[in-house]
């Protein structure tokens, strides 16, 4: 694992202590008492049971099982073959894994073909927006999320963060595939496999040391509250950033974009009654459960540390950028998650993206000439570019795979 530096550890302390003496953020993680009505849902209808505490259930057993008996390497080693959503699962799975993927696999009933196709087009037409925001803005998210953080951190892929990237990227990525629900795309595969992760990682970092230190006194980690809070930091995130940007986006495209995220948390194995119906909804639950929870922690500092010097090294061989990814990244998510990631200032650039981002998305839309967009803008854009060919080029040849174990020496 690469270590912070001097300078990145003075700031992490720094803000910890600002945030201690604040009390703004004490304790991390904390959200407010769930009152969302599952009438909101796709469900339409609930029990409405808190989802911070309902897990699932099904995978949860299997994956249990699959690791406390051994199976886990066999179980990997056949799911590399598996590519393809139309493709027939691997034979020689145990028989109670084939069973459960064939279940998991399966689209749930009010799945609309018309709208994932849809989404598919408004997905390849917004994709330069969509892949920065849900690979660079959502990446910094997830880092001032604290139990998104700790889990990652503490648990195996934490070690190696290109990697983490790497796995992290398939799913989003095959969302935005043209091709992403039809036969030959990966979405429900990439979906199913991320879904025996998290099974894996609830029945194994109870067991570390180090995470249950910094759990809050929580038992199991990712619940059903937790999945959506990941799932706001993307899809919802996403959606307000478009509308705050002004980037048009019909009423149309607005519904099939949902609809491809509501599919997916169900493919996620979230409960249907916990799924937003609407974008009004889905701000009203993010509201609850995303916005209340974001905090600084230590592992969100490192972890946002790592990225940010990776993004560096993407856009500029030597890091000689670093100011320009700080403040990108900074434009991105604003001041306030920044400052709790721990991420620099940079007045120059900050100025400099607020004042041509608007021109850079009105020449994008084809809304101005070229002639009137500032040179600066074009190297924003580049920057912008290759984060994004970041992580499209971390996914290559990476495989979700179940864990044996957590992070070596949690």
């Amino acid at each position: 694992m690469d270590r912070l530096d001097r300078r990145n550890m003075l700031m992490a302390g720094g803000a910890l202590d600002a945030i201690g003496a604040s009390g703004a953020a004490s304790p991390a993680g904390a959200r407010a008492l769930w009152t969302w009505s599952p009438k909101s849902s796709v469900a339409g209808a609930g029990g409405g049971r808190d989802p911070e505490w309902v897990w699932d259930g099904e995978a949860d057993r299997l994956i249990a099982s699959v690791i406390d008996r051994g199976d886990v390497s066999r179980v990997n080693e056949l799911l590399r073959t598996w590519t393809r959503n139309g493709q027939p699962l691997p034979s020689g799975l145990p028989a109670d894994v084939r069973d459960f993927m064939e279940r998991a696999r399966q689209l749930p009933s009010w799945a609309d073909r018309n709208l994932l196709e849809a989404a598919a087009d408004f997905n390849k037409s917004r994709s330069f927006y969509l892949n920065l925001l849900n690979g660079v803005g959502g990446g910094m998210l997830s880092t001032a999320i604290p139990r998104e953080a700790r889990s990652v951190y503490h648990s195996k892929s934490g070690a190696d963060m290109e990697d983490r990237v790497a796995r992290t990227s398939l799913l989003g990525f095959a969302i935005g595939d043209l091709n992403a629900y039809r036969p030959d795309g990966d979405v429900i595969v990439q979906a199913v496999k991320t879904r025996m992760v998290h099974a894996a990682v609830r029945h194994l970092l109870p067991r570390s040391p180090a995470w249950s230190q910094t759990s809050g006194g929580r038992k199991i980690p990712i619940s059903q509250a937790d999945i959506m809070v990941t799932w706001h930091s993307l899809a919802t995130y996403a959606m307000q950033k478009l509308t705050e940007w002004k980037v048009p986006v019909s009423p149309a495209d607005a519904s099939a974009y949902l609809h491809v995220w509501q599919v997916t948390a169900h493919m996620l194995g979230v409960h249907d009654e916990y799924v937003p119906a609407t974008w009004d909804a889905a701000d009203a639950q993010s509201e609850q459960v995303l916005d209340p929870v974001l905090a600084s922690t230590r592992e969100g500092l490192e972890l946002t540390a790592i990225l940010l010097r990776q993004l560096a090294e993407q856009t500029s061989p030597g890091g000689i950028d670093r100011p320009l990814v700080n403040a990108l990244a900074r434009f991105l998510v604003g001041a306030r998650v920044a400052d709790m990631d721990g991420i620099p200032e940079e007045p120059f650039w900050e100025k400099v993206i607020t004042a041509v981002w608007p021109k850079l998305i009105a020449s994008r839309e084809k809304l101005i000439p070229l002639p009137l967009v500032p040179p600066l803008a074009w190297t924003i854009d580049e920057a912008a570019r290759q984060y994004i060919l970041f992580y499209q080029a971390k996914r290559q040849g990476a495989h979700i795979e179940i864990p044996e174990t957590q992070r070596p020496g949690s």
